[in-house]
C-alpha cells in the first residue's frame, strides 16, 4: 500500500469509531479549541516560515493575507471550533417517517458520509474548520493543503491530532497529506476505495482539476465571480458603500465582488461616487467604453476576460448596461453561480432580479460578503457550494451528512 492508501485505510477505520461517538465528539472539539489557543505561538512560528517562503515566491499581498495567521485569527479558529461543538448533532435526525400499508415502519435518518477528502489552497484556517465540521458530522477527514501553507498546516494538524487523542479518539480521525506534489493530489482524487466524497476548496484551476480527474464524488465549492448591479432607482451613496465593502473588505475571498454593472441612466452620477469610495483602497478599475467616457483614462479598458476572471485582488471590472435585462444576461453569461446583488429602490426590479439570477445567494441592497456559514447562522463552513446537487451555498454540518432508511417490521415478506 502507498502512504496515502494507508492513511485512507486508517481513516476508514476511524470513521467507524466516529459513527457511534455521539456527544463525545464535543469533548474532542473542545479539546481542539483549547489546544489551538495553548499552542498559538508554535502555530504562528510555523506560519511565519510559510509567509517568508510566500514573499520569496512573489505571492501577492492578497494571497499573503489569506496565508497569514496571528493571535487574533487563531482565537477566531478556536471560536469557530467551539461554535461547531455548540451546534446540535446532525447525525441521527429523523428527516421523515411513516407506516406503509403493509405495516412496515419506515424512517429516513441522517448518517455520516464516512471519509471526506478536502483539497484546499493557501488558507491554513481551513485545516481546523474542515476538521471540526467533519468530526462533528461523524466523518473522518483527509486534508491536503497547498505547499504555500504546509508548515502551518502541519503544526495545526499535529495540535488537533494530539488533542483528540488525549480524549480517546483515534488520531486517524484527522489526516493531513504532507506531500504537496501534484502526484499526491492526483492520488487523493483517485482514492476511491477509501474516500466517500471529495471537496475542493480554492481557485478555478484547482476545482477544474479535481472535477476532471477525481474518481470519487465531488462537491464543487469556492469560485466566486460575483456581481453587483446598480439599478436606475438605486440610492447612490448606498451603492458606493456596499460596493466598497464587497470589493475591499477582503478582496482575496470568494464572496468578494469582481464586477459592477451600472444602469446607463444613473451611470454619470453613480460612477464618480463609486470610484471615489474605491480610490480609498486604490482599486484598479477596468471598464467598458461608456465607463471610461464618464471616469476618464484612469480606467483601464476592459477585455472579455476581465468580466470572466476572479481577480482576488484590488481590481474591479465595471460595465454600463442598458437595462436590468442586460444585467441579467451579463450575469448569466459570466457568473460562477456564487453570489450576486442588486442595489435598487424598485420593488419589482428587486423581485425580477432575485427570480432571474441563478446563483447560490442572491441579495437585495446588501453586500455579497455575507455569503458565509457564520454570517448565515450555520457556524463554520466547509465552503460555498456552487453546484445544485445535494448542497448549495454555505455548507455547514447538515450538508456534510448523508441519509439511510431504517425499516422495522414484524415478519413481512414481499409477494
Amino acid at each position: 500500500m502507498t502512504q496515502l492508501e494507508t492513511m485512507g485505510a486508517n481513516a476508514k477505520q476511524a470513521a467507524r469509531f466516529l459513527m457511534n461517538a455521539g456527544a463525545k465528539k464535543n469533548d474532542a472539539l473542545l479539546a481542539i479549541a483549547d489546544a489551538l489557543v495553548e499552542n498559538a505561538q508554535a502555530i504562528i512560528a510555523a506560519n511565519s516560515i510559510d509567509l517568508e517562503n510566500g514573499k520569496a515566491a512573489g505571492l501577492s499581498d492578497s494571497l499573503l493575507d489569506r496565508l497569514r495567521l496571528d493571535g487574533g485569527r487563531i482565537l477566531g479558529m478556536a471560536d469557530g471550533v467551539r461554535q461547531v461543538a455548540a451546534q446540535p448533532d446532525p447525525i441521527g435526525r429523523v428527516i421523515e417517517g411513516r407506516t406503509l400499508k403493509n405495516g412496515l415502519r419506515m424512517e429516513k435518518v441522517t448518517v455520516p458520509m464516512g471519509v471526506i477528502g478536502i483539497i484546499f489552497e493557501a488558507r491554513p484556517n481551513v485545516t481546523s474548520d474542515a476538521a471540526a465540521l467533519c468530526l462533528k458530522a461523524g466523518s473522518a477527514v483527509i486534508l491536503r493543503g497547498g505547499k504555500e501553507a504546509i508548515n502551518s498546516n502541519k503544526a495545526i494538524a499535529e495540535v488537533m491530532c494530539s488533542a483528540i487523542e488525549r480524549v480517546g479518539f483515534p488520531r486517524a480521525c484527522i489526516g493531513l497529506v504532507t506531500d504537496t506534489s501534484r502526484q499526491s493530489a492526483t492520488e487523493l482524487m483517485q482514492l476511491s476505495d477509501y474516500l466517500d466524497v471529495l471537496i475542493p476548496r480554492g481557485g478555478a484551476g484547482l476545482i477544474k482539476s479535481v472535477v476532471e480527474n477525481a474518481k470519487v464524488p465531488v462537491i464543487e465549492t469556492g469560485v466566486g465571480n460575483c456581481h453587483i448591479y446598480v439599478d436606475e432607482s438605486a440610492d447612490i451613496d448606498m451603492a458606493a458603500s456596499i460596493i466598497f465593502n464587497a470589493k475591499t473588505s477582503r478582496p482575496s475571498v470568494c464572496n468578494a465582488i469582481e464586477t459592477v454593472l451600472v444602469h446607463q441612466s444613473i451611470a454619470e452620477k453613480a460612477l464618480p461616487v463609486i470610484k471615489a469610495e474605491l480610490d480609498k483602497k486604490n482599486v484598479e478599475i477596468r471598464g467598458c467604453e461608456r465607463t471610461r467616457a464618464v471616469l476618464g483614462e484612469c480606467v483601464i479598458p476592459a477585455t472579455e476576460n476581465d468580466y470572466a476572471v476572479e481577480f482576488l485582488d484590488y481590481i474591479l471590472a465595471v460595465k454600463v448596461v442598458d437595462s436590468l435585462d442586460d444585467a441579467l444576461d451579463h450575469i448569466a453569461k459570466y457568473s460562477t453561480g456564487h453570489s450576486e446583488s442588486i442595489i435598487t429602490n424598485d420593488y419589482n426590479a428587486a423581485n425580477k432580479f432575485t427570480d432571474g439570477v441563478d446563483s447560490a445567494a442572491v441579495y437585495v441592497n446588501a453586500s455579497t460578503r455575507f455569503t458565509d456559514g457564520g454570517e448565515f447562522g450555520l457556524g463554520a463552513e466547509i465552503g460555498i457550494s456552487t453546484q445544485k446537487l445535494h448542497a448549495r451555498g454555505p455548507m455547514g454540518l447538515n450538508e456534510l451528512t448523508s441519509m439511510k432508511f431504517i425499516i422495522r417490521g414484524n415478519g413481512q415478506i414481499r409477494a
